[in-house]
């Protein structure tokens, strides 16, 4: 067979106008590893979860002009244009069914890093397996102080945890009583896991600082099946303040019981949790009209950072919802994790671990009201700056601290 010289141009035009297509085929993809309670009293959290995750991965793996890490262009660029794949898990808030997936996910799927959990509880399993296989775990949401004290080196967390969400509702209580309000005595009401019993250690240990008398310090059962009797104590102490630390189901459970034995106090200023869910407030929201909950995401700095709207849409249009103090949360999880992974130029965990070490993101280049992310030697970002938001008319606004406040507290709540 003879070849001619246009046969073989033609053949060399055909093998280069394949080789993008090849190219894009051989780019390989980085596995995630997202666990959350996607069954179980928890399972919404966890559904929203997933769109919070799908609304960041749509903006790393696709182009968009928004101020943000990744944002512009697709892909990791520092892998070559690969995607990002997520592989989700359930937990189901079981702390050994947390260990599980997360080791399944590191040996059979081949993920380099998790992000989870929701639970506190269960970040404290997921973590140490991550530790053993030397992958790095992003605590999204999980908000307990003891968390990143424990020696790791492959933990990290970009947002505020509740000693400095504590402090935030210490120093608005500081400022109210300088304008004239009675803030004189707090009631303490936690959940008995790692997440309530942090919270009201936080608490406890900051009213004593401050100067504030605590006339009730309730931890309950988690899930319990009934806190009359704890409602009762707290209508005995009838305390200036309410503060409680309860997930959502605990949450809706608590204010019914309020109701029902009529213990009304001035305020109540919530650890988030179930107090930050559409979920609670869909169920008692009319006993909550001026509610307040520390939180790290105000929806109000949309005014300021257009972006942040046009990112509450696109997760909108998948949940229904907008971003709230988790869903925010959990979207910044995976932008930051995604970024490391990008100037790492690796999927290898201790190249990622580097890098996340070396992460500055400046907080205009975030969507939430942060100075910054940038990791201490124990994993944590201690620039993420709380908020405090108030539930009046069906939504939150920001009311604390002033510089990122859009109105004046409603005090005492209705």
């Amino acid at each position: 067979m003879t070849i001619s010289r246009r046969n073989v141009l033609l053949g060399a035009t055909a093998s280069a106008a394949l080789l993008p297509i090849a190219a894009r085929a051989q780019t390989p993809e980085v596995a995630i590893g997202i666990i959350y309670p996607l069954s179980g009293a928890s399972a919404q959290i966890g559904v929203d979860a997933q769109k919070s995750f799908e609304t960041a991965l749509e903006i790393i793996n696709k182009d968009f002009d928004f101020d943000l890490p990744l944002a512009r262009g697709e892909g990791l660029p520092g892998l070559g244009g690969a995607r990002i794949r997520l592989v989700f898990a359930d937990h189901q808030a079981d702390p050994q069914k947390g260990r599980a997936e997360a080791e399944r996910l590191i040996t059979q799927e081949k993920v380099c890093a998790i992000i989870g959990t929701y639970q506190s509880a269960v970040a404290v399993t997921i973590s140490q397996i991550c530790e053993r296989y030397q992958i790095p775990f992003m605590s999204a949401d999980n908000s307990s102080p003891s968390l990143h004290r424990r020696g790791l080196k492959f933990y990290f967390r970009a947002a505020p945890h509740d000693e400095m969400f504590s402090a935030a509702m210490f120093d608005f209580f500081d400022a109210m009583k300088k304008k004239g309000t009675k803030i004189d005595t707090l009631s303490l009401f936690h959940e008995d896991t790692i997440f309530g019993t942090d919270s009201g250690n936080a608490q406890l240990k900051l009213a004593n600082e401050r100067g504030y008398k605590v006339v009730a310090d309730i931890k309950y059962r988690s899930n319990s099946p009934s806190l009359s009797a704890e409602v009762q104590q707290l209508k005995a102490g009838n305390a200036d303040v309410l503060m409680p630390s309860s997930y959502t189901t605990d949450g809706i459970l608590l204010i019914k019981t309020m109701a029902e034995l009529g213990y009304k106090p001035s305020a109540i200023v919530a650890q988030d949790a179930g107090f930050s869910e559409k979920a609670l407030y869909d169920a008692v929201g009319d006993k909550l009209e001026g509610a307040i909950s520390r939180g790290s995401f105000s929806l109000d700095l949309a005014a300021k950072r257009p972006m942040v709207g046009k990112i509450n849409a696109m997760f909108k249009e998948k949940s229904g919802k907008d971003l709230n103090d988790f869903s925010s949360r959990q979207f910044m999880a995976l932008i930051v994790m995604a970024e490391a992974i990008n100037r790492a130029k690796s999927t290898d965990g201790d190249k990622i671990r580097e890098s996340l070490v070396a992460t500055d993101i400046p907080g205009d280049n975030t969507i939430m009201p942060w100075k910054r992310v940038k990791f201490d030697e124990m994993g944590q970002n201690n620039d993420a700056d709380p908020v405090l938001l108030q539930y009046v008319g069906g939504k939150f606004v920001t009311i604390f601290p002033p510089q990122a406040a859009v109105a004046d507290a409603l005090w005492p709540m209705k």
